[in-house]
């Protein structure tokens, strides 16, 4: 619900308050990453036979949110 109902609605009026987006991308990135590292658990923990591929794509996009989470930072910082 969050990501096709309230974000596009909500995102252009971030922009009016400086310092929100960032903040808000900072704090979405942490859980989305948290997210990721759960999920890995649950694969190597049932012995999921696609463990490693999904375990490669988890580290993938926890790499994209750091980058992602390093910007915010420096514009929130900057």
């Amino acid at each position: 619900i969050l990501t096709y109902v309230v974000l596009p609605f909500v995102t252009p009026f971030l922009g009016l308050a400086p310092g929100v987006g960032p903040a808000l991308g900072l704090a979405i990135g942490a859980v989305a990453i948290g997210a990721n590292i759960w999920s890995i658990r649950r694969f190597w923990i049932t012995k999921h036979p696609w463990r490693r591929p999904i375990t490669v794509l988890h580290v993938l996009v926890i790499g994209f949110l750091v980058v992602l989470m390093a910007s915010d930072l420096v514009e929130l910082l900057g």
